[in-house]
C-alpha cells in the first residue's frame, strides 16, 4: 500500500535555506526551520522507520525538499528535472546519492517535472499535475517511465492558484484523497475517488503525510483536525516557518 513505509530519506538542513524560493517573498528564519525539521525527524523516527540522512547542500537553498528532484516507485528511483534554475542542479547530486539505495535509477531527460506534482495512489497509479513547476513535456516523459515499470498514470492540470499538485491534496487511505476546495474542482478526482474536502481557509492542511497507521498533519488547522480525527490517528507537526517557503510535510522526505 502507498502509505506503508519502512525507509525514509531526508537531507540535513542547510543554512542557505534563508534564500529558498518563496511565492510570498519571505526569507525564513534558519533557527525556526531547524526546530521544525528536527521535530519532523523525531516524529518519523518514533514511528519506527529507518532514517537515511543525506549531507546538506549549501549551494542549493531548497535542497532539504528532497521529494522534488526524485521519485521512488517500488525498487526504482526516478530522478526528476526541477524547473527553477536554483534547483535544477540538485538532480545530478541526488542521482549519485541514490546509488547507495537503489540499483535501478532512471532519469527524466526532457521537460520539467517536480515530485511535488506527483501523487501516488494505491501504489501502482500516479497522478501528475501540470503546474508552474511541471510542464506537459516533463509530465509525459515521466509518465512513459512509470508506465514502462508497470504503473498507470493520469495527467491533470493543477489549479492556477496552487503551486504544486500536492500542495493542496494528499492520498490518505484506500481511494481517499484529502483536498482543498481548489483541488476538489478537478473532474478526474471527483469522478474516481472519495474526496475529503477541507473548508476554505484550511488549504495548508491538505498536504498531510500518511505513514502506516498514523496521519501527520500540520499544526494549527483545527477544523481539519476535527474532520480527520474521527477516523485517523493524528500526529500534529508544526510547519509554520517552512510554509513561508511554500513547503509542507510531504516534500521533506522520500519514503519507501
Amino acid at each position: 500500500m502507498t502509505y506503508h513505509f519502512k525507509n525514509i530519506i531526508v537531507r540535513k538542513l542547510n543554512k542557505s535555506i534563508k534564500n529558498a524560493l518563496s511565492s510570498q517573498n519571505i526569507n525564513p528564519v534558519y533557527k525556526n526551520i531547524l526546530e521544525e525539521h528536527t521535530s519532523y525527524l523525531k516524529t518519523i523516527s518514533a514511528l519506527g522507520l529507518k532514517i537515511n540522512i543525506l549531507d546538506p547542500l549549501e549551494d542549493f537553498p531548497d535542497s532539504i525538499f528532497v521529494e522534488d528532484p526524485a521519485l521512488i516507485y517500488r525498487s526504482t528511483c526516478i530522478v526528476l528535472n526541477p524547473a527553477n534554475k536554483t534547483r535544477n542542479g540538485e538532480k545530478s547530486i541526488i542521482k549519485k546519492e541514490m546509488q547507495q539505495f537503489f540499483d535501478n535509477i532512471l532519469s527524466v531527460e526532457k521537460g520539467f517535472v517536480e515530485g511535488g506534482d506527483v501523487l501516488n495512489i494505491n501504489q501502482d497509479h500516479f497522478i501528475i499535475g501540470i503546474s508552474n513547476r511541471t510542464n506537459k513535456v516533463g509530465a509525459e516523459n515521466l509518465s512513459k517511465l512509470l508506465q514502462s515499470l508497470g504503473a498507470s498514470v493520469k495527467i491533470c492540470e493543477t489549479p492556477k492558484n496552487v503551486l504544486h499538485f500536492k500542495s493542496e491534496c494528499s492520498f490518505i487511505d484506500d481511494d481517499v484523497i484529502l483536498v482543498s476546495s481548489n483541488m476538489a474542482q478537478i473532474e478526474y478526482l471527483k469522478s474516481n475517488y472519495k474526496l475529503i474536502k477541507l473548508p476554505i481557509g484550511e488549504e495548508g492542511a491538505a498536504n498531510t503525510l500518511r505513514i502506516n497507521d498514523k496521519l501527520l498533519i500540520p499544526y494549527g488547522f483545527n477544523k481539519a483536525e476535527e474532520i480527520l480525527s474521527n477516523k485517523y490517528s493524528i500526529i500534529k507537526i508544526k510547519v509554520d516557518e517552512i510554509s513561508k517557503i511554500d513547503a509542507g510535510l510531504s516534500c521533506m522526505s522520500l519514503r519507501w
